[in-house]
Order: structure tokens, then C-alpha cells, then sequence
């Protein structure tokens, strides 16, 4: 079983970006399992979202506490947020950032990957400067950075999502699948 957890704040679509990645996963035949972790739900406030996906059925429904992934959708939460709590020898940490990776010194932090999702999503209309939508973009992201699911399974889930600016939300994951660096 695979374990993603995503660190966000509300309003920038981590709930969204976990739902995204299980229905890309299931249009591959694999089971998966989304769901929210809310505090005071408020803009701008900490939101956790998780991911599970497995080739058999996944029956536990509690929250990730050992990922084999972290998503990071804002770099503050860095500084105030439990982001390593669980880390494991070889999780993968994906920031949303224009640092990179060597900018982040932390011995519990086996492997960092670094993309500037507000970039991507600022080029593409996704929302506005103050508040730029990053979850489709760091979506392109984990799944170059997973290996899984594919582009075009990705898009499925998009597509299916009904997200508006459908077309603007499909080609923002196509970059940041194309742009990040493994």
C-alpha cells in the first residue's frame, strides 16, 4: 500500500488534489482511498488530506501517520507545521516552492523534491496572485514524482472531476508533470 499525505491550507484545493489522485489511480485498476483532515475550517487554515492506493482492497480509514509521500502545497508549513512527523528512511517530500531541493536542511528528510506550483498555476489562470490554485499542478507533480498514475489517467480524473477552467487545469498538470525533477 502506498500512503500520501498532503499539507495545504484552506482554500488551495488539498482536499481536492487527494480526490484527484485516487480517481486517477482507480482509472488504473488500483483501490484507493481519499479523505480530509480538518481542524477550524477556515481559509487559509492548516488542512491535511490523505491518499491510500493498493492493488487489493484498503479497508483502514484512518489518518496517514507513516507516508511513503508528503505533499506540500504551501512552504510556510514548513516552519509551523508537524510536515516530518512519520517520516520513514525513504519517504518523499514534494514542496511547492522556487527553492531547491538543497535549500531545505533537515536530517529526517530522506529525499525533497521541488516544483513552483504557483508559477505554473499564475501562467495559467489559476486563481489570482494572492490566492493561486496549485492543486492540479502539484497533482501533475506527485504523479511524475510516484511514477503513477499516468498523464492520461490524471486527465480522466480531471475531466470527470468537472473542475472549471477544465482546459487551463489540464495543461498546468501537463507542465508541472513535465517540469518537476525526480
Amino acid at each position: 500500500m502506498t500512503e500520501i499525505r498532503i499539507h495545504g491550507r484552506g482554500g488551495q484545493g488539498g482536499v481536492t488534489l487527494a480526490q484527484l489522485l485516487a480517481m486517477g489511480f482507480v482509472s488504473e485498476g488500483k483501490d484507493a482511498r481519499s479523505f480530509p483532515l480538518f481542524g477550524a475550517e477556515r481559509r487559509g487554515a492548516p488542512v491535511i488530506a490523505f491518499a491510500r492506493i493498493s492493488d487489493s482492497k484498503i479497508f483502514r480509514r484512518d489518518q496517514v501517520y507513516e507516508p511513503d509521500f508528503v505533499v506540500v502545497l504551501d512552504p510556510s508549513l514548513m516552519e509551523i507545521g508537524n510536515i516530518t512527523k512519520g517520516f520513514k528512511s525513504n519517504t518523499v517530500l514534494l514542496i511547492n516552492t522556487r527553492e531547491k531541493p538543497s535549500g531545505f536542511k533537515d536530517s529526517c528528510i530522506p529525499r525533497i523534491v521541488c516544483v513552483d506550483a504557483i508559477k505554473i498555476a499564475l501562467k495559467h489562470g489559476l486563481g489570482t496572485k494572492t490566492n493561486p490554485f496549485v492543486n492540479t499542478v502539484m497533482l501533475g507533480a506527485i504523479a511524475k514524482v510516484i511514477g503513477s498514475p499516468s498523464l492520461k489517467d490524471i486527465v480522466i480524473a480531471i475531466e470527470e472531476m468537472g473542475m472549471s477552467r477544465l482546459r487551463e487545469n489540464i495543461e498546468a498538470t501537463k507542465e508541472a508533470y513535465k517540469e518537476v525533477e525526480i
